[in-house]
């Protein structure tokens, strides 16, 4: 029987939003607002830059039909930031901060919902509470389009974007067989190191309305073979639909959009801003075919569609936030929530919950299999399409008023 422990809690958010994240914080939040365990639940704003600041909301304080509306609520009610926490050996000033600001409000228990930096700033928190002999039960909770955080099956937010990414694949399909004259579309999706996002392009043409051609981050990408490519797909159909990953890069794993964007900003953890991708493949296409091309570049819209959200992502948004909160009331800590996949004997899918160490995720990337991308290396194969289906399903549910989405809106009544 775990030791009870009794306390207040925070939950933060951090990186780059999804159009689920604000499930996960509800299934945070609510859980923990029904846990006798837990004695008051704050929000921090924007991740642990609100711990470091002494900016918390009183989730308390807050209508409960308003927080169910963050189930479908895109981006992060709480706020987010890319604040990366030196180790605490070289400075450890961040952290006594924290540790001021937890025994400030008696806070026991720390959730902290992100990605692969996310799950960083989680562990190192984490590792500094032991040491300095401060029990807090401290639980990552995944989040990120890009689906690469280590020992989870899929990601938070990844199946909502991968909808996304198909359905408007589908539509661009055929918006751009309307006329008499040929076209090529290059599409750009995130993905700066994992093609996860852009492969999802390929569930549009597993049903015969998407992309030609597909190229992720996973394999070295040549502009002459591109362009042979496009040229020999165009020759043949009149038309040429492409996907390409912000991420893609040469041989010498220099990013082929450095060329287009060379003084792009950098942020904390020394990840460069990309964009551009689309526009300068464009022009390469223009100039060696001299036919009509559009570039598209998706940017925020992949990760904000909450509209096209899959029910299923909801639903294991919320169940992943549910599950932090309820190990960590159980005693456990130290750990970042994950995903396992089953299938029962009528082969429907089934995901259960698992959970990985923190010093397992933090850091480390999930690249898209080998086996998941065809031996030409501008396509994907049926197992990534197997793969991806069961986690598309479903319409999200959201609250409608005057034809628009009712997304939430917190009060924020800052903790005192």
């Amino acid at each position: 029987m775990a030791k009870q422990l009794k306390g207040a809690c925070i939950i933060g958010q951090s990186g780059g939003p999804t159009s689920v994240i604000n499930a996960s914080a509800y299934g945070v939040i609510k859980t923990a607002l029904e846990c006798p365990d837990i004695t008051r639940v704050y929000g921090a704003a924007h991740g642990i830059r609100g711990v470091l600041d002494d900016v918390l909301y009183d989730m308390g304080e807050e209508d409960e039909k308003e927080l169910a509306l963050l189930l479908n609520t895109p981006s992060s009610a709480l706020g987010s930031c890319r604040y990366k926490l030196k180790d605490s050996s070289v400075d450890d000033s961040d952290y006594k901060r924290i540790l001021e600001i937890f025994k400030k409000y008696d806070v026991r228990y720390f959730f902290y919902n992100g990605g692969n930096d996310s799950m960083d700033t989680c562990n190192k928190i984490s590792k500094y509470m032991q040491q300095a002999g401060y029990e807090c039960r401290i639980m990552g909770v995944p989040k990120t389009i890009d689906n690469d955080l280590y020992g989870t099956d899929h990601c938070p937010g990844f199946a909502s974007a991968a909808k996304y990414i198909a359905t408007t694949c589908m539509e661009l399909y055929l918006d751009a067989r309307v006329y008499d004259k040929g076209m090529v579309c290059v599409l750009e999706c995130m993905g700066r190191h994992a093609g996860w996002l852009t492969a999802a392009a390929g569930v549009a043409s597993h049903f015969g309305m998407g992309p030609d051609l597909i190229y992720l981050p996973e394999r070295v990408f040549d502009v002459d073979r591109f362009l042979a490519d496009v040229e020999a797909v165009y020759k043949k159909n009149g038309n040429c639909l492409v996907a390409v990953s912000e991420g893609t890069h040469d041989e010498n794993g220099t990013l082929i959009v450095e060329a287009a964007n060379a003084n792009a900003a950098v942020d904390a953890f020394g990840h460069k801003q990309l964009g551009g991708l689309a526009s300068f493949l464009a022009d390469k296409v223009k100039e060696k075919l001299n036919v009509k091309v559009r570039p598209i570049e998706f940017s925020l819209m992949q990760r904000c569609a909450a509209h096209s959200a899959s029910a299923t992502d909801v639903n294991e948004s919320f169940l992943a936030g549910k599950a932090a909160v309820e190990n960590a009331v159980n005693g456990i800590t130290d750990k970042m929530v994950g995903f396992e996949r089953s299938y029962d004997e009528n082969g429907k899918y089934v995901c259960s919950i698992k959970l990985i160490d923190l010093a397992e995720v933090a850091n480390t990337e999930k690249k898209v299999p080998d086996s998941m991308i065809n031996a030409s290396a501008n396509g994907v194969t049926e197992e990534f399409i197997s793969y991806v289906l069961p986690l598309i399903e479903g319409e999200a549910k959201p609250v409608y008023q005057n034809g628009v989405p009712r997304f939430a809106k917190l009060k924020k009544v800052k903790a005192k």
